[in-house]
Parts: C-alpha cells; sequence; structure tokens
C-alpha cells in the first residue's frame, strides 16, 4: 500500500481556511430514563422524562466540527437558522468551537431550526423527531447569505458545499442561480460539493458521492441496499469525472472510496475496525477529511486516503456525531490496518490456484525469488485444534454477560441483537489477544446497559470466567491424548508438524506467536511434542495489551534480518493479525484457511477473512507441502 506523509498533512491543514456552506443541523440526544415515568393527571399518558440532554452539530456542521476538530486555522459558516431555542443552541455549539459564525443568518418566518431528536431508551434510539421540514427559504436571505460568502471568498482556500436535506436552503431557485455563478467566477477557487439529491446542479465543483448515487447518476438500477461492485463503482466514477472535468469521490462505505482524477483511477482500501460502528456523519468526515487535506494542497487520492482516516475515527464513536482529532488520526492512520481485495474475498469464483493446487493465491501474483530463512506460525487453527471450538465457549459467555439480569427473560428480539452482535465482533477480533476481547466486551456490556454501571467487570474479570471454560476443554483433550487414546495428528493441522519439521531442518529460524496466554502455548506445544522446533522462540499474550505478541516477534525478526531482507520473512496464520502485521512489514502472508473439525479441507469464511487481512497465498491445510516449499525457495 502506498503511505501518505501524515505529519505533514496535519501540520499544513493548520494553515487552512475553509468555508463551509449548506444545511446546518443540530443532533439532540435526549436519555429517557422509564424508571422515572409517571401517569400524567392531564393526558393520563405515562410521561418520559429526561434524565439527561445532549447537543451536537449535524449536516453542514458536522463538517464544520471536524474541520476545527483536525485542527484547520479558521472555518466560516454560512446557512440559515429559526428564530427558535435550536437556532440559539447551535451559535452556542459554534462559539464553543470558535467558529466563525457571522454567515449564519437567521430567518424568522417560515424557518424553523434543523434539528432531529433522539431519544435513547435503554440504551437504544426510539423514534426520532424532526424539526424543519417545512422549511422555504426567502429571496431576501438567500441574497443575503451569497453575499456574505462573495465577500468572504477571496480569503478562504476552500469552500465545502453541503446539502443534507430536501427543505433547505438549496430548495430556493435564487440560492441555486447565485452560487453557480459564484463557482463560476472564481475557476481557481476549490469547491467541494456533497450533495444527498443535487450532485449535478452545481458545475465546478468537486463531487464527493457514494457508490449508489454515482451509479444512480449514470443510469444505474441499483438500491441504497445492493452490493455495488468495484466495476460499477468505477466505471460510474469515470463517467463523472469526464462529465464534470473535476475530480470524483466514489464512497463505499467499508470497502473504501475510489478516485477518480482525469483518466487516473485509484482505490483507497477501507479500514478494519474492531468492535461496533455508527456510520451516521461518517461521510461528513470523510468530505472534511478530504477538503482540508487537499486545500493543504494535497494531491486527490492522499487527501482521500487521510479523509478515509478520519471517518475511520468517527464511526467508532457510538450515539454522537463524532470527530477526529490529530491524535485519534495518528493512532488509526500511522500503521493503518487496510481491507484488502474485498470483491475477491466475498466470490470464492474468482479464486485463482497455483498449478492445479489447492493453493490459492490471492495476491496480484506468485512471488518469485523467495529464499525463506523466518517463519513465524499462529498456534491455535493454524498448527493446533487443541482449542477448536473456542467461539462457541466465548458466545454464550459474552451473551449472559451483556444480558445479565435480563438473560431469561429478554424477549426474543433482543436476545438475537444480541447473539448477533457477538458474532459480528468475535468474528472481527479472531486473532488478536482475548484480553483486546474482553476489552471490547467490556464495552458491549456497557452500551446494552442491561448490567448495573456498578456490576460490569473489567477485562480480567470477564477473561478468567472465559478461561475456565475454555482450558477445561483443553484439559480434556489433552488428557485423551496423554492416555494414547489419541494420537498429535488428531490435534494439529494436517501435514502442519511435518511442515514445521522440514522448516527446521532447512534451518528455517521457526516462531510461535499467539494471542494466548504465553504459558499455555508454551505448556500446549510441549505437550504435543513440536515446542522444541522452535528452540525457545513462544510468544503469547502477558497481560499486557500494549505487548502484542505478534507485532513484537515480527519487529525483531525484522530488526534481525533487516529492511533488505524483508521478503525472506513469512507469517502462517488462520487470523487476521498475522497476516496484517506481516503484510505491513513487507513479508509473505500465508493465510489458512482450515476446516478445524475436519482438520484439512477449505473453510470459507476463514478464506474471506484472510483475504480482506491482505493474504498473499491461502491454503486449506498443508498436505500440499511439497509445491509450497517449492514457493518458499526451500530446497
Amino acid at each position: 500500500m502506498r503511505t501518505i506523509d501524515l505529519e505533514s498533512i496535519l501540520a499544513r491543514i493548520t494553515r487552512t481556511r475553509l468555508g463551509v456552506i449548506g444545511d446546518f443541523c443540530l443532533d439532540v440526544y435526549w436519555d429517557v430514563d422509564l424508571g422515572r415515568s409517571e401517569i400524567s393527571v392531564e393526558t393520563k399518558l405515562p410521561t418520559r422524562p429526561v434524565r439527561g440532554q445532549r447537543y451536537s452539530l449535524g449536516g453542514a456542521g458536522n463538517v464544520a466540527n471536524n474541520l476545527r476538530a483536525m485542527g484547520v486555522e479558521q472555518v466560516s459558516v454560512y446557512g440559515v437558522t429559526g428564530h427558535d431555542p435550536f437556532g440559539y443552541q447551535m451559535r452556542a455549539l459554534m462559539a464553543a468551537l470558535n467558529l466563525r459564525a457571522d454567515g449564519l443568518l437567521e430567518q424568522a418566518e417560515a424557518w424553523v431550526t434543523h434539528a432531529y431528536v433522539k431519544p435513547i431508551e435503554d440504551g437504544r434510539e426510539a423514534n426520532r423527531i424532526d424539526f424543519g421540514n417545512c422549511n422555504q427559504l426567502d429571496d431576501a436571505t438567500a441574497r443575503r447569505l451569497l453575499a456574505k460568502l462573495e465577500q468572504d471568498l477571496p480569503a478562504l482556500d476552500a469552500v465545502i458545499i453541503n446539502q443534507q436535506v430536501v427543505h433547505g436552503i438549496h430548495l430556493s431557485t435564487v440560492f441555486q442561480d447565485g452560487l453557480k455563478a459564484l463557482i463560476a467566477a472564481h475557476p481557481g477557487k476549490r469547491f467541494f460539493l456533497d450533495s444527498r439529491d443535487l450532485s449535478q446542479l452545481y458545475t465546478g465543483s468537486i463531487r464527493k458521492l457514494n457508490a449508489y448515487e454515482a451509479t444512480k447518476l449514470v443510469g444505474g438500477t441499483f438500491t441504497p441496499q445492493d452490493v455495488i461492485s468495484l466495476d460499477e463503482a468505477g466505471r460510474a466514477g469515470r463517467k463523472l469525472a469526464a462529465a464534470w472535468g473535476r475530480p470524483v469521490f466514489v464512497t463505499r462505505g467499508d470497502r473504501g472510496c475510489l478516485v477518480v482524477d482525469g483518466d487516473n483511477l485509484q482505490a483507497v482500501p477501507g479500514l478494519h475496525l474492531i468492535g461496533s460502528i455508527d456510520p451516521v456523519g461518517a461521510g461528513d468526515s470523510m468530505l472534511a477529511g478530504l477538503a482540508a487535506a487537499m486545500a493543504a494542497g494535497n494531491a486527490p487520492f492522499t487527501a482521500a486516503t487521510f479523509g478515509n482516516f478520519v471517518a475511520g475515527v468517527t464511526v467508532q464513536k457510538l450515539y454522537q456525531t463524532g470527530t477526529a482529532t490529530p491524535d485519534e488520526i495518528r493512532a488509526i492512520g500511522t500503521a493503518p490496518d487496510y481491507i484488502f481485495q474485498p470483491e475477491k474475498a466475498e466470490d470464492l469464483r474468482s479464486a485463482r490456484y497455483y498449478r492445479d493446487t489447492e493453493i490459492e493465491v490471492a495476491g496480484e501474483t506468485v512471488p518469485a525469488g523467495l529464499a525463506i530463512t523466518h517463519a513465524i506460525f499462529d498456534h491455535d487453527g493454524t498448527i493446533s485444534v487443541l482449542r477448536e471450538g473456542w467461539e462457541k465457549i466465548m458466545e454464550p459467555m459474552m451473551v449472559k454477560a451483556i444480558l445479565g439480569p435480563a438473560y431469561a427473560t429478554a424477549d426474543e428480539t433482543t436476545y438475537h441483537k444480541v447473539v448477533n452482535r457477538v458474532r459480528t465482533f468475535i468474528d472481527s477480533t479472531t486473532g488478536v489477544q482475548t484480553l483486546v476481547q474482553m476489552q471490547g466486551m467490556v464495552r458491549l456490556v456497557a452500551e446494552f446497559g442491561f448490567v448495573p454501571k456498578a456490576e460490569i467487570l473489567d477485562e480480567h474479570g470477564y477473561k478468567a470466567i472465559y478461561n475456565r471454560a475454555l482450558l477445561e476443554l483443553v484439559r480434556q483433550r489433552l488428557g485423551k491424548f496423554e492416555r494414547g487414546e489419541l494420537t498429535v495428528d488428531d490435534f494439529a493441522i494436517k501435514g502442519a508438524v511435518a511442515f514445521l519439521t522440514h522448516l527446521h531442518e532447512r534451518g528455517v529460524r521457526l516462531y510461535l506467536a499467539s494471542g494466548s496466554d504465553e504459558g499455555d502455548v508454551i505448556a500446549e506445544a510441549q505437550a504435543l511434542g513440536y515446542a522444541h522446533l522452535f528452540e525457545g522462540r513462544i510468544y503469547g499474550a502477558v497481560g499486557d495489551v500494549a505487548k502484542e505478541a505478534k507485532k513484537i516477534v515480527m519487529d525483531r525478526i525484522l530488526n534481525d534480518v533487516g529492511a533488505a531482507n524483508v521478503k525472506r520473512m513469512a507469517a502462517f496464520g488462520d487470523g487476521p493479525v498475522e497476516i496484517r502485521e506481516i503484510n505491513k512489514r513487507g513479508g509473505l502472508a500465508v493465510g489458512i484457511a482450515s476446516d478445524e473439525v475436519r482438520r484439512f479441507g477449505l473453510n470459507t469464511t476463514k478464506r474471506s477473512r484472510l483475504i480482506r487481512a491482505g493474504a498473499d497465498l491461502v491454503i486449506p491445510d498443508f498436505s500440499q507441502r511439497t509445491t509450497l516449499y517449492t514457493i518458499l525457495g526451500i530446497n
């Protein structure tokens, strides 16, 4: 993957000045405590007491808020509010953010401040209450708004045009015509447009739109729920860029973003995010990031990559219209976890195999000239199946912990909602330290709200509960092995031990790196008889989430072999962590997508996960290891 100079971008945007004109909205969160409800004397109906209330800027306001949060020097806003309490609240928020708001006009008649009230009941958002759906911008207000923007335009590096609602400022033809004239009169000024309904309107602007919107504009018949392929999105982006004569950004959710600039089309991959996400406002964050980066002088692809990081931060902030600070952007963008080749990952028909084998070439080509000297192996699911079925232990344990006192009485809809969330979480965190998974579980317990805050355990407490059940399963299986009822082959992926032995005999330095506790990993490898092949180089979790065994081992190897010999490193694993980490360092990533019950054969779910993590090769097991030796350059 191409990298971007994150520090340079963050430094340069602090010297930019941007304007935002559009539909400024207020997001209102009311925390409803039904436990305090009483029957109204007047209506005889139960009340809905509000324990707390929160306000944040939405729509164009969210764009402006994001710009300030990431460090833009000056953000000027241009929009309209009503003469009402929500308008006052919006101005107060803007003042607190140091936004320049003298372009935020007030229209007393036929206009109500756009506000979206979101009652939160039992940790879930109830039916929304909307204000501003009947607004009409009068001509005098439209002209005043445009005059203010025109006055400020020479001092602005770029202008972001936001169209969020149907009954907003863009409904006025006077406003439309005036803004089009302003854009035409300033061809050297960058105008960015993000519009739900009017993407074709403002000629001369740089557009950001999603794949559904893009394909619809060129005659596509997709629905917003359809999966739109890379080819379809790219074809639409090319047509629109050619017609509009400006760069076009086509966002694709977790599949990233396409950047079309003239004849050049580039793909910014999506980000792998652990845990719950809230996509509300992600488009605003993306737009703010890419516009600020381009205003600071960066090329469209670099700007889109930066915007992708900004959106990646904000979608992880639940029940709020989130923003991203420079430190948060650094945290996600310094060593990003990308999603690779989602189309190939989710379509088995696209698989290409090496010389009539079961070895899938997931990367562009089979790596040439390899002579592997160092190899890192994950343990569970890659070599050993002693812990096969751990998900079946973790899932009910997490569901019980989340529902807490409501476990036996929760309705079916609620129960399945929790189960589905847990399954998604487990799938997205496979391969990370158990303690990291339990940190995520703590957040899930708090988010659902069934367990009183004082009774929520920390990650160590939940890990202890999980480990007791898992290690009991491991002990039972090892007991059968020790009694001679089963052999090592019954607890290992087919061909794994023979493969390890051959690599060891050929002088390849082997490392075992696991997300399980280090003592347990060592004990299990010793019990099954292959610990000696690693010559003491066995690493696992040590109770400190800051010390990720797989990352530490890979950094040690990289220091050992040197940057010039990085292609002599390989990592084998069935989880995304080891695949992503070796990918970042430039080594060979070999995904093990094995059916752990049979201990051989392809697991298509694992295949998808591993390709999305960046695997170069995917194998179902080690049965075709002779061919694998050839690919790895091992005699």
